[in-house]
Formats: C-alpha cells, structure tokens, sequence
C-alpha cells in the first residue's frame, strides 16, 4: 500500500483559488491511479476528479468539470488538484486516494487513503 498525506487546504472566497498537493510515499508510485474525493457536512464522501498511472487520462465529478484540474508529478510522488472559481458548495474535507492499475470512480474501489485537508469556501 501507499502512504497518502494531504496538504494545502484553507479558507478561501468564493470565486478564489487553491492548490492541492497529495504526498505519497513508495517507490511504485507511478504504477497507481490517483483520485481526489471529498465530503462536505452531513454528506456523503463523493467522487471529485482521477488521473491515470501516466497523467494520460483524467475524469471529473459534473460539479467540478471546467473549474478544478488534477494532474501527477511522478517524479516528486505527488498528485495535484488546482480549484478554481471556488464555490461555497466546494467546502469540503478533501481525500486523495490511491489504487493500482485501473481507472475508477467509486469509493470503494480505492484501497488506501490520506487524512484529508480542509477546505472552506466562503461566500
């Protein structure tokens, strides 16, 4: 398994920016799909956005298509999440997650996961 840790969360205005970072640890990084996921209060963690072994192929959530990009550095064992036009439904404890191989969407198929970073999206 990988070891996942979350940075970058805050509080930001409506319409402002982030950056996500996602540190993991291991030599078998590049061999994994990533994904951000997030859960907002009193909801359902919720599928946000994944990328492919290679950064060949990205999926997102409708709620975040056109604002948010995901992207992997593999060399630096990191995965991105870059929020723009941030929105108050946006707020949310963010997860990345990890799973070998194959592209997926749901919260069960990843098996390994960070602590999460906070973010809150003012209005």
């Amino acid at each position: 398994q990988v070891q996942l840790v979350e940075s970058g969360g805050g509080l930001v205005q409506a319409g402002g920016s982030l950056r996500l970072s996602c540190a993991a640890s291991g030599r078998t990084f590049s061999s994994y799909v990533m994904g951000w996921f997030r859960q907002g209060p009193g909801k359902e963690r919720e599928f946000v956005a994944t990328i492919s072994w290679n950064g060949g192929s990205t999926y997102y959530a409708d709620s975040v298509k056109g604002r948010f990009t995901i992207s992997r550095d593999n060399a630096r064992n990191t995965v991105y999440l870059e929020m723009n036009s941030l929105k108050p439904d946006d707020t949310a404890v963010y997860y990345c997650a990890a799973r070998p191989y194959t592209l997926a969407y749901r919260v069960a198929d990843f098996g390994s996961w960070g602590q999460g970073t906070r973010v809150t999206v003012s209005s």
